[in-house]
C-alpha cells in the first residue's frame, strides 16, 4: 500500500518460510527523490520512470555499518570546525559579514567587564526615553551604535551582553542584530575606518581603482588595520549618492563617542583619497561632500543649465487665492 510524504512507498517481500533474526545480510536500500516524494524499491525493481529522471539523487544506506557512518560524521564535523577557525584567522575577512560565529579571544570574550561610560549612561537614558517602557528592545540599534562608538569602532561580545541587559532581552536577540547590519563591526577597525562604495555606479566610475590606491598607500589588505592603528579600509554597498559616484565614507572614532563623525566624500579620485588620508593623519578636518571643485553638492559640473530663475506659477491656478 502506498503512503504519502517521506515514508516508504513499497517494501520488498520477505520469504514467509524464513523468520527474520537480526539484521538482514547486506541490506542495501536505494532512495530516490523527485518532486517532494521519497521512493523505496529494491535494486532490481527500480521502475523505468525513475531511471529516466534527470534530477534524482540516490543514497545507499548500509544498516550494519553504523560505526563507519558515525566516524565519517565525526570527521566531517571536525573538518567543518577547522574551516571555521581558518576563516577567522584570515585577517582579510570582512568585519561585519564574516561568518556568524564567535570564537573567544583575549580581547573579545563574554567574561570581560564592559559598561557604558558615565556620559554615555546619560545618553542611554535619553535613547530609552524615546520608546515605551515595555518596548525597550526597540532601542537595540541606537544602543549598539553608541557602544561601538565608545569602544573604538567595533563591538565585543561583552558590549552586546551589556546592551541585552539594559533592554532586558536574551543576548541572542542582540547578537542577531549585530550580525545582520553591516555597519556593526565585530572585529577591530582603525581610528579612521574608510569604506569604499562597491555598488555598480561607483564601480563603473572607478571605485576599484580608488580602493587599490588606498590599500597600496596604507600597505594593508582589505579590512586589515595599519600598524599604527589609525586606518582600516573596507567596502560598503550603496551609500545612496550615485550621482556623485565614486565615493567613500570615513567613520572617525579617534575621539570616542564624544567626537564621533561619519562623513561622505564624493566625486573622489585615486589621488584625492590619498590626500584625504594624509589630512586625517595630521588631524585636519576637511569638509564632506563632493570633492570636485566644479560642482556644487549634486549639481552638474560647470553650474546649472536649467531652472535658472524662479519657476512660473501654473496658468490654471491662482495660488494667491488658495
Amino acid at each position: 500500500m502506498k503512503r504519502m510524504g517521506p515514508r516508504l512507498l513499497s517494501e520488498q517481500p520477505r520469504p514467509a518460510q524464513t523468520p527474520r533474526r537480526g539484521p538482514v545480510s547486506n541490506p542495501v536500500r536505494f532512495f530516490s527523490y523527485n518532486s517532494g516524494r521519497l521512493g523505496h524499491r529494491g535494486r532490481e525493481e527500480a521502475p523505468n520512470s525513475l531511471r529516466s529522471l534527470s534530477l534524482s539523487f540516490h543514497f545507499v544506506v548500509v544498516s550494519r555499518n553504523w560505526d563507519w557512518v558515525s566516524k565519517m560524521l565525526a570527521r566531517l564535523a571536525a573538518s567543518r570546525f577547522l574551516e571555521i577557525r581558518q576563516v577567522f584567522r584570515q585577517p582579510s575577512r570582512s568585519f561585519s559579514t564574516a561568518l556568524n560565529y564567535h570564537l573567544d579571544s583575549p580581547d573579545n570574550k563574554p567574561d570581560l567587564p564592559w559598561e557604558f561610560s558615565a556620559a554615555n549612561k546619560e545618553k542611554v537614558k535619553e535613547i530609552l526615553s524615546h520608546y515605551p517602557s515595555n518596548y525597550k528592545q526597540s532601542a537595540v540599534i541606537p544602543l549598539l551604535d553608541l557602544a561601538q562608538q565608545q569602544h573604538g569602532g567595533w563591538l565585543p561580545v561583552s558590549a552586546m551582553n551589556a546592551v541585552a541587559k539594559i533592554i532586558e532581552v536574551a543576548p541572542i536577540r542582540v547578537y542577531e542584530v549585530a550580525t545582520f547590519y553591516s555597519m556593526f563591526n565585530r572585529s577591530k577597525v582603525g581610528k579612521y575606518h574608510l569604506l569604499v562604495c562597491g555598488t555598480t555606479p561607483c564601480m563603473i566610475r572607478g571605485s576599484r581603482e580608488i580602493e587599490d590606491a588606498l590599500l597600496k598607500h596604507l600597505g594593508v589588505k582589505r579590512n586589515e588595520v595599519t600598524k599604527d592603528g589609525l586606518f582600516s579600509v573596507g567596502e560598503m554597498e550603496c551609500m545612496g549618492c550615485c550621482v556623485n559616484a565614486p565615493m567613500i565614507t570615513v567613520a572617525d572614532y579617534s575621539n570616542g563617542s564624544e567626537g564621533y563623525t561619519y562623513n561622505y566624500y564624493e566625486d573622489v579620485t585615486p589621488k584625492r583619497v590619498v590626500e584625504i588620508v594624509e589630512l586625517l593623519r595630521k588631524g585636519e578636518k576637511l569638509p564632506p561632500g563632493t570633492q570636485n571643485p566644479g560642482r556644487i553638492k549634486s549639481g552638474p559640473e560647470g553650474g546649472n543649465t536649467t531652472l535658472l530663475s524662479e519657476p512660473k506659477p501654473p496658468p490654471c491656478r491662482d495660488l494667491d487665492a488658495c
